[in-house]
């Protein structure tokens, strides 16, 4: 009888100590994984932060980009509208001649 009590007084500081050790682990796995969900979520931020700037940089530089090209077409069209202009003087100035003949 003493035999069994001890047997099983063992057993169970056995169980004690194999369960302490496990909550011991557990919370240090619970405490890495919470370690890496804060950098990650701390990197997502990072990300989307700069994802936002660069995307702000890009609209920025297509705006002056559009504007410069805008520019560019209204001196292409004031170009073409001279260009017209001295087209419709020299057939104009063609039809006085044939016309002269």
């Amino acid at each position: 009888m003493v035999k069994e009590y001890i047997t099983s007084a063992i057993k169970k500081v056995t169980l004690e100590l194999i369960y302490q050790v496990v909550d011991e682990r557990t919370e240090e796995i619970i405490a890495k994984i919470d370690d890496v969900k804060k950098r990650q979520e701390d990197d997502f931020r990072y990300l989307i932060q700069k994802i936002d700037t660069d995307v702000g940089q890009l609209r920025s530089e297509i705006k002056g980009e559009i504007g410069q090209l805008r520019s560019e077409i209204g001196q292409l069209r004031s170009e073409i509208s001279q260009l017209n202009q001295r087209i419709d003087t020299v057939i104009q100035m063609l039809m006085n001649i044939s016309q002269k003949q």
